[in-house]
């Protein structure tokens, strides 16, 4: 065994003695840790430094308690979480999850993603995440305000636009960041950076909105360019019915090619004649309906239970972007019968394992959730540049930034691809690309 591999191997031990039930960070951390392998034998002063021990234990892990009042007047109390992972190359950044499943290994595992995301991005801003288990789905606006309310009177204490800067994740969209810009601001004056995904009207960036929909193709399209091919007239299975989903499918259409599924948690619906996301957005975003309605509104489409994944039919491209480990090995198996040549991620790690190295086997074209769904903290951190400058940038602005930074970010993962002979793994190349930049900037720091 190399110096290398027993160095990680002693790594992985120890996060599995400490943390032995936190299986979602254990998954995270070990598929990063794995790839590292010829960097570290190229930088033995990595190993010197002891840097991936360091890199895998968060900086600062919070947890809180949220009482909350319902509208029946009744009281309640979730867990709170943030966890502040990594600040070598600049602020703390990362969203805030509101939903049932969160857990301090979710944030753990979402954070220790986002450290290397954020890297990729070549804008400063360091890695972290946060959440609760409240559910937001089924809540009036005045419960998911009070809860919003007691969450920031704690997560205050802990963040500033020059310390740890929190966006939106799933259930955090304009409604939850405004209720806790809100909070924040009552208690700690008008500072507009310090949360990212505001209002336009309160500091909010154009394009932010879209950005996770059009990065994720904008990444897509230059993947698939690197291949000798094109976007125009191909076939794609979607996953998912939220912000991400709705503009993926937008910016897919632009491109020339067909969208034929999306999806929520209860089904999806399957158009051949393309979907229509000005429909699923009215659905989803206005009416906050369940997407079985597009059904109703479609001659074409069909509506079914279960997931997207298990439904058999020809396409060519798959992004998959609902939540984590949506795809297991057995529906990778299927994306490769149904004859799907690339699969970009559009949510954080939406593929298990198993599903990643059943798309290697059978030569699925693969463009991690680090890389992939970028978009979204990158103009985040555009929205914080426009909040120091005191400026709002035009639509078209910020969306060229948006697509030239998730360009580069496929640029840096196949130049690091090619520079260890990865064989087309744009997984490892990311995560070397990310990891390399991050690595230096601890080790010019020494032990802070």
């Amino acid at each position: 065994m190399s110096n290398a591999k027993s160095y990680i191997q002693s790594v992985e031990d120890d996060i599995q003695r400490r943390d032995p039930d936190q299986v979602e960070f254990q998954e995270a951390v070990f598929t990063v840790l794995d790839s590292l392998e010829p960097v570290l034998e190229q930088h033995p002063e990595y190993i010197k430094a002891n840097l991936l021990a360091q890199l895998v234990e968060p900086e600062r892990a919070i947890q809180f308690r949220v009482p909350w009042q319902s509208d029946d007047g009744q009281f309640h109390v979730n867990r709170g979480w943030r966890v502040q992972f990594n600040s070598a190359i600049g602020p703390y950044k990362g969203g805030l999850r509101l939903h049932p499943s969160v857990t301090l290994s979710v944030v753990k595992f979402l954070g220790f993603e986002q450290i290397l995301k954020n890297s990729l991005t070549g804008l400063p801003i360091g890695g972290a995440k946060g959440g609760s288990d409240f559910d937001p789905k089924g809540k009036s606006d005045s419960e998911v305000m009070r809860f919003c309310q007691s969450f920031m009177t704690e997560l205050q204490r802990h963040i500033g636009p020059d310390l740890d800067v929190p966006a939106g994740d799933i259930g955090v969209s304009g409604r939850e960041i405004g209720y806790l810009f809100g909070a924040y601001k009552r208690l700690n004056g008008y500072q507009n950076g310090v949360l990212t995904g505001k209002g336009l009207t309160f500091g909010g960036s154009l394009a932010r909105t879209e950005a996770t929909g059009f990065g994720l193709l904008y990444y897509t399209n230059a993947l698939v360019k690197a291949q000798g091919d094109t976007l125009t007239g191909k076939k794609i299975k979607v996953s998912g019915a939220g912000n991400v989903a709705t503009y993926a499918i937008q910016k897919a259409t632009e491109l020339g090619a067909k969208v034929i599924t999306c999806s929520d948690s209860d089904g999806y619906v399957y158009d051949p004649s393309g979907i229509n996301y000005k429909i699923v957005q009215q659905i989803k975003e206005v009416e906050r309906g369940r997407i079985k309605e597009y059904a109703d509104r479609v001659a074409t489409a069909q509506y079914h239970e279960g997931s997207v994944w298990d439904f058999d039919v020809d396409y060519d491209l798959a992004l998959p972007c609902a939540t984590q480990n949506e795809i297991n090995q057995q529906q990778a198996g299927l994306i490769a019968k149904d004859g799907a040549k690339y699969l970009c991620e559009g949510a954080n790690m939406p593929s298990d394992p198993q599903a990643i190295a059943t798309y290697r086997k059978n030569g699925i074209v693969f463009g991690p959730a680090k890389a992939a769904n970028a978009g979204g903290v990158a103009v985040s951190a555009l929205e914080m540049s426009q909040n120091s400058e005191r400026l709002s940038w035009s639509f078209e602005t910020v969306d060229n930034r948006l697509h030239d930074i998730m360009e580069d970010i496929f640029e840096k993962s196949e130049a690091a691809d090619k520079k260890y002979h990865l064989d087309k793994n744009y997984q490892a190349g990311a995560n070397i690309a990310g990891f390399e930049k991050v690595a230096e900037a601890m080790l010019a720091q020494g032990l802070v």
